[in-house]
């Protein structure tokens, strides 16, 4: 019967071929001289559960004017300030700053991560998941180098921008004129140019807005920040929002972009970055839940055959009991996206593997998604995580097949790196703690061993005979790795490459054809964000469906890098199989 799931695989499994916040009146500058901090960071239409409920607002009244629509829509904006103040979501940033490439136009030459939580309360603060306290400001937000640079990134700038204005988002600091009707994927919008009046202070919002026309709600601000402060920079951004609960558009994502390539112009800041928020449901911690305890639940078995574990039986309850744990205490701080369809997508590409080379374990081997860009996988008891932006970023299934190998090498090969975590009291930290208390790393002689084993496996699989394109994805990956030290440094398992040298599946490294991106048939990876979208209320993760998409150049394949939002908006509730906003980029690539 498992054998079935090989042919199910084409499937299930169709999408894989290859083709800012405020405080005050005035919002923090995204970027200083010099100056730093660090950061964070998805979409579908679920309920929000029991214990989450929110109050629905009242229902809008019928409106005959644009002046109504104002007064209306203003009001939407400070009740969802209100509803969002007491949640701490998780905001991720991923940056690359750009250089000109003759060929391929602007591309990455290097990159900045953040990570945290953010509370969206009155005071505005953050909690970082990356705390490297050990370096200094500027090693840590410039990849180590001892260089002086003028211009360094506040993460904390970059989620500012979930709102247009904070405090002071009304008529006496603002002019709205109304532009035209737009549809925004099913939902209608009415358009507004917003700008500030004069002596309405620095640092207001100046740019577009999109309203809904039935609840009248803000889905879309594009626009910056001004006047700037001197010494200080706002960025451009172009913010969504999404309907996952009745009633409310919360922010979502977050593009922004500086620096332009035409002719004769010098690009001190050129950059793209895509902001991601999910996390709303979890829990905001407090004096009283700084700790938050894994509580693991046992079954009395009161059957007359029930027995003492043997020592082997005991042996694997433990492990058992440790990756439980450790999975619960990733979902709970944000980081791990509930068990959903992706995880069943990659389970079955790895029971394909288990099938093919006649693996038989003690126990089920499980998949997850962990809910972040770097890419990276790790394997905890049997339990295999992948991380959402490497799924991204596979070109096809015998890249996603490869990568899982070498995960399910290390589970048949036995080393366990997680039994210390079934001791509860190792779970008894923050959140903004989890990086720092759990780890999944083996030595070199492991990885090496792991490297082969997959190899092994891969060729007794259905993916012998496109193990080529999983050479391309190598090659591809390490002619960007100088560049992406960011995307490339894991913090729970162990790196794919090591100082700007692909060191995972190297005896597939060099199989296959030559990298040639002049080649538009050749697609070896893709852009960020096209496979896995995020719901950001209640984290759970779900393929991206798209339609196929020309390549007429090579500077439309983007390896790797970040592009725009275009989510196709919906209301919720609409529809029982409606995709509720894929976090799809402007330009994915999905098919040749």
């Amino acid at each position: 019967m498992r054998t079935s799931k090989v042919i199910f695989t084409a499937v299930l499994l169709a999408s894989m071929s290859a083709a800012a916040q405020q405080t005050g009146s005035q919002p923090p500058d995204a970027m200083q001289a010099p100056q730093s901090s660090q950061q964070t960071a998805p979409a579908t239409e679920q309920p929000a559960p029991a214990s989450q409920a929110v109050a629905q607002p009242a229902a809008a009244p019928a409106l005959t004017t644009m002046e109504q629509v104002v007064s209306v829509f203003i009001e939407r904006e400070h009740s969802l300030i209100k509803m969002l103040a007491a949640r701490t979501p998780v905001v991720e940033t991923y940056l690359q700053n750009l250089s000109a490439d003759p060929q391929l136009g602007p591309v990455p030459s290097e990159d900045h991560y953040f990570l945290g939580r953010m509370d969206m309360g009155e005071t505005v603060d953050r909690k970082d998941y990356l705390k490297e306290q050990e370096k200094s400001m500027q090693q840590r937000l410039m990849g180590g180098f001892a260089k002086l640079y003028k211009v360094q990134y506040q993460p904390l700038g970059f989620s500012w921008m979930v709102y247009a204005d904070r405090t002071d988002f009304d008529r006496e600091h603002y002019n709205f004129h109304y532009a035209r009707r737009e549809f925004l994927g099913d939902v209608r919008c009415f358009v507004f140019d917003v700008t500030p009046k004069k002596d309405a202070g620095k640092g207001r919002f100046l740019g577009r807005i999109w309203i809904e026309d039935q609840g009248y709600n803000i889905v879309r601000l594009n626009g910056t920040y001004y006047p700037a402060s001197r010494n200080s920079y706002f960025f451009h951004m172009d913010s969504w929002r999404l309907n996952l609960i009745p009633g409310y558009w919360v922010p979502a994502f977050i593009y922004s972009e500086e620096g332009d390539f035409s002719a004769g112009v010098k690009n001190k800041n050129a950059f793209k970055a895509q902001t991601r928020i999910w996390g709303y449901d979890l829990k905001k911690g407090g004096k009283d839940d700084e700790l938050t305890q894994i509580r693991v639940d046992s079954v009395t078995d009161e059957s007359s055959a029930a027995q003492d574990a043997s020592p082997l039986q005991a042996e694997r309850a433990w492990q058992q009991q440790a990756e439980d744990n450790v999975v619960e205490r990733l979902t709970n701080a944000g980081l791990l996206a509930p068990e959903g369809d992706v995880d069943r997508i990659l389970q079955t590409v790895v029971n394909n593997l288990e099938v093919t080379n006649n693996i038989d374990l003690p126990r089920p081997v499980r998949t997850r998604v962990l809910l972040t860009a770097p890419l990276e996988t790790f394997s905890v008891g049997n339990t295999i995580v992948i991380s959402r932006g490497l799924v991204d970023v596979l070109p096809d299934e015998a890249s996603l097949a490869a990568v899982l190998s070498h995960e399910l090498a290390h589970i048949v090969l036995g080393p366990n790196l997680g039994s210390k975590y079934a001791f509860n009291d190792r779970m008894l930290f923050s959140d903004e703690g989890t990086y720092q208390n759990l780890g999944f790393r083996h030595i070199p002689e492991e990885e090496q061993a792991a490297d082969k084993k997959a190899v092994d496996l891969l060729k007794n699989s259905p993916y012998a005979q496109k193990l080529d394109n999983v050479g391309l994805f190598l090659k591809a990956l390490q002619q960007r790795a100088p560049s992406l030290n960011a995307l490339l440094t894991t913090h729970l398992g162990n790196p794919l490459a090591t100082n700007g040298t692909v060191n995972r599946l190297s005896g597939l490294a060099t199989q296959g054809p030559a990298l040639d991106n002049a080649k538009l048939d050749q697609i070896a990876a893709l852009p960020l964000g096209g496979r896995v979208k995020i719901n950001p209320w209640d984290d759970k993760a779900e393929m991206v469906k798209t339609a196929p998409v020309a390549i007429t150049s090579a500077r439309d394949k983007m390896p790797f890098e970040v592009t725009p939002f275009f989510p196709r908006l919906v209301r919720y509730g609409t529809g029982a199989n409606a995709p509720a906003a894929a976090p799809t980029t402007a330009a994915s690539n999905t098919g040749n």
